[in-house]
């Protein structure tokens, strides 16, 4: 694209007074950047992908206040972590990790892998523990 059709669309980035930068080609045919408040297709990309996110992060919220899942569902999905992502910050196996995900294990789990949770999400062993999906 040139440079002068770089999209001045609204956008969160317009919205925070942040800017991207893009590259694009001047007068001469030269590669140059110029900077975009945003643009309409990515806006709405973005936007669909963080309701998904808010949505997931509600349910994980309702399956640990109903009792079928542990809170190492809800700060997964609040941190936007995937199974693969969690296991290798705890240093854990995929199958063990979401064996952990069952309330009924998730309470026999000792304080090193419970830290090793907590580590993961910037969290205290006590807030872990404790959240019910308030």
């Amino acid at each position: 694209m040139k440079k002068e059709e770089i999209p001045q669309d609204e956008s969160n980035l317009s919205k925070s007074n942040v800017k991207e930068l893009c590259y694009a080609t001047d007068e001469n045919g030269n590669y140059t950047t110029g900077l975009s408040t945003g643009w309409e297709a990515k806006t709405i990309a973005l936007e669909s992908s963080i309701n998904t996110i808010n949505e997931r992060i509600e349910e994980a919220k309702e399956n640990i206040k109903s009792g079928k899942a542990s809170p190492i569902v809800y700060f997964m999905e609040l941190h936007r972590m995937d199974w693969p992502t969690l296991a290798d910050y705890v240093g854990l196996w995929q199958w063990r990790v979401k064996r952990h995900v069952k309330p009924s294990v998730f309470k026999k789990l000792n304080n090193k892998i419970l830290q090793k949770y907590a580590d993961a999400f910037q969290i205290s062993v006590d807030e872990l523990i404790n959240y019910k999906g308030a």
